[in-house]
């Protein structure tokens, strides 16, 4: 398989599940944990989750089986699994063994286009399965639209090209390999033809050696390296690796890849002496908006009216008072009447004297006045009329 391809994901067919997988087949020599997404009927894998072009892909038209791997990882939580395909075995692990049951699951439904009775999945998880093998049934029965059957050498070309493929001509691409001779010694371009391609590549023998090789697409489907003895490949990603392994990995894949940053920055300039300076943010996700919970009822029990104690008074008979505490202890609070207020005498007014009103009271209270002067006035004169006969007495 070739190291790269520059299909973007919005070209992939229709994604039914996706995930961290590590992959090991017999050329590998170590297992690669890649991003892998089910794309119709191919596996597709990438490097990382967030890349646009996929490194390899595995189509599942010559699937056999997919069996669990009880084999033990390091890891004490992974699961293995085996993918039996026509021409060679691939090693599957995943997280944990909910994700093996998912990715069995959709592997053989989509391989097989039926959903196997023999996974240990939820309700849910078996709709969604169903779900995929009617899409990819439809798919299947869709097919390409009009106008792509005969445009299918852009298509499939120019999607599923190789990343060391580069748009130059014969002398741009010595040039090319000459000045990105550390990165590589292999790419793939564009051949004299309308439907052909060529390899180029340099190596050193006392000095630089360029050689070109032209490769043909067969009228069958396919291609064909185009030396004396013609080397027929599936694909142009086998035409790659075919010359990387023939060659014992000396050619080595001109893979120009693009930079990207690994961190938001920005410039920003110091308000007071004007010095600009490189500025990073710390990455934090947006807070999710949830839905306002409305606030709790809280059940509030009547609270009983207390009253003061009753004082008697005395425009209050004793039985009325009497019979408002009985009434009390037999009616619950609710029905108790409030207390009687107490009756007080009127508070007489302060009176405003006036000459009027002294004169009228004086009115008033001369003939009892009078009275007294009377009596104290013929005592008086009973006392002096006595004294008198006293003193004619003496004389």
């Amino acid at each position: 398989m070739a190291k790269r391809a520059t299909r973007p994901r919005n070209q992939l067919p229709t994604c039914y599940y996706e995930g961290y997988l590590e992959k090991r087949s017999f050329k590998d020599k170590t297992s690669r944990k890649l991003w892998t997404c089910l794309c119709g009927n191919t596996l597709f894998f990438f490097n990382e989750k967030r890349d646009a072009d996929y490194i390899e892909k595995l189509d599942l038209s010559e699937f056999v089986s997919i069996t669990d791997d009880s084999s033990q990882d390091r890891n004490l939580e992974a699961a293995r699994l085996s993918l039996q395909m026509k021409e060679e075995n691939i090693k599957l692990t995943v997280p944990n063994a909910e994700a093996r049951e998912l990715w069995k699951g959709y592997i053989q439904s989509v391989a097989e286009r039926s959903v196997p009775t023999s996974l240990n999945l939820l309700p849910g998880q078996i709709h969604m399965l169903k779900a995929a093998v009617e899409k990819e049934k439809e798919r299947i029965k869709t097919g390409p639209p009009s106008g792509v059957a005969n445009s299918s050498i852009y298509v499939s070309l120019k999607a599923d090209m190789p990343t060391c493929y580069h748009q130059v001509s014969r002398m741009e691409a010595e040039m090319l390999l000459e000045r990105e001779a550390k990165r590589g010694n292999l790419l793939l371009r564009p051949g004299g033809g309308e439907n052909s391609f060529a390899v180029s590549t340099r190596q050193d023998l006392d000095g630089p050696v360029f050689k070109h090789y032209r490769v043909t697409r067969k009228p069958e489907g396919g291609f064909a390296i185009d030396v004396d003895n013609p080397v027929p490949c599936a694909t142009l990603h086998d035409v790659v690796n075919y010359l990387v392994e023939r060659t014992d990995g000396f050619l080595i894949p001109l893979i120009m890849e693009e930079y990207y940053e690994k961190n938001i920055s920005y410039i920003r300039s110091d308000d007071e002496n004007g010095e600009k300076s490189v500025q990073q943010t710390n990455p934090v996700p947006p807070s999710v908006l949830t839905k306002p919970v409305p606030p709790a009822r809280i059940k509030t029990e009547p609270v009983p009216e207390v009253f003061e104690d009753e004082h008697l008074y005395i425009n209050d008979k004793r039985e009325e008072k009497e019979k408002k505490k009985e009434d009390s202890l037999v009616f619950p609070l609710s029905q108790v009447k409030t207390p009687k207020k107490a009756m007080m005498p009127p508070i007489p007014a302060p009176r405003k004297f006036s000459s009027s009103s002294s004169t009228s009271s004086t009115n008033i209270q001369e003939p009892a006045v009078k009275a007294c002067t009377d009596n104290v006035g013929q005592i008086h004169l009973a006392a002096i009329s006595e004294l008198k006969a006293k003193l004619k007495v003496k004389k």
